[in-house]
């Protein structure tokens, strides 16, 4: 199940500011996380809609969980440069399908 978060930011179409924009509150009564303050410009969504969701954010957190699996593999930028210094840019393209097909994305 895709955070609640996660569903505001692809309803908006932007970034937010979840301390600012938008407050979240979870009362911990077992009911989970609910809008508890909308400070943008654009109506609140209903439940519905964010349910409408649900799909799209579990495969933009999946993704994003690959994007950062990835980004370790690639390395720091210095040590990719010095991967291509000393093998090449073939050798480096290569390296980088195989670790996008080790982490694919939806």
């Amino acid at each position: 199940m895709a955070n609640l978060s996660t569903k505001i930011k692809l309803y908006a179409n932007r970034e937010i500011d979840f301390l600012k924009d938008v407050l979240l509150q979870d009362d911990s009564n077992g009911l989970g996380a609910y809008i508890k303050e909308w400070n943008l410009d654009i109506a609140q969504p209903t439940e519905a809609q964010l349910n409408a969701l649900e799909t799209q954010a579990n495969d933009y957190e999946y993704n994003q969980g690959q994007i950062q699996k990835r980004q370790i593999e690639y390395g720091s930028p210095s040590e990719q440069m010095e991967f291509i210094t000393e093998n090449g840019l073939t050798a480096w393209q290569t390296k980088v399908t195989e670790i996008k097909t080790r982490f694919p994305k939806r």
